[in-house]
């Protein structure tokens, strides 16, 4: 069944606004300035080129919070951060 016009024109406005989210969210986690996200397969290889490598753990919400806190007081991106603390406290 076709679309009516407004459904279509919906649809399109909420695959922009999702598209959007997902450019800040990138741009935020990697701390880079605002401009176009770069698609997974050319941030997959921008990191391997850096050497890293994705590493998910679980913690509490409240260690993430701070987490998060400590990177915005720092101006550093979160994943600068943990690698930071990491290397402190493993060395």
């Amino acid at each position: 069944m076709a679309q009516k016009k407004t459904d279509l024109e919906k649809s399109k406005l909420l695959k922009a606004q999702g598209r959007m989210l997902l450019a800040n969210a990138a741009n935020r986690q990697s701390g880079e300035q605002a401009g176009a996200a770069l698609d997974k397969r050319e941030r997959r290889r921008l990191d391997q080129a850096k050497g890293l490598l994705p590493f998910a753990v679980k913690l509490p919400q409240t260690l993430i919070v701070r987490l998060h806190e400590r990177a915005l007081a720092q101006g550093k991106p979160l994943q600068e951060l943990v690698a930071e603390l990491l290397e402190k406290g493993l060395a």
